[in-house]
């Protein structure tokens, strides 16, 4: 069984692997971006015609999970790639971006605009 890897393990195993083959030229955050719009393409791709159900299901299927997990794995790591050249902390990143949605959408009853289901261009992602 595989040792459960820790983020910063992960980051540096992916640099390593990216300077043993001299693409750090070709990791530029716009390039890196726009692998990572590709690969969520293809995690989207998986689920394009599925019904809602079925898409709940997509697991039970073991060369359907085998794909799904190979595109979390592409997006995941372009994300971190992209992070690491930018010097971004994804793990911090995403602590601050939940604490301001928590701001901007308190629990129903907890204030002014409480309970309202958030309009266009307002999703907590």
């Amino acid at each position: 069984m595989t040792e459960h890897p820790d983020l910063p393990r992960l980051q540096r195993r992916l640099a390593e692997f990216a300077a043993a083959r001299d693409w750090g030229p070709y990791h530029t955050p716009k390039n890196l971006v726009a692998a990572l719009s590709v690969e969520a393409s293809e995690l989207v791709e998986i689920f394009q015609w599925l019904t809602p159900e079925e898409s709940v299901r997509v697991m039970a299927d073991p060369g359907t999970a085998h794909r799904v997990r190979d595109e979390v794995a592409d997006v995941l790591a372009y994300l971190l790639q992209f992070c690491e050249v930018l010097d971004i902390d994804p793990l911090t990143a995403l602590a601050e971006k939940i604490d301001r949605n928590e701001r901007r959408f308190p629990l129903p009853g907890a204030g002014e605009g409480a309970g309202t289901e958030p309009g266009a261009g307002d999703e907590p992602g």
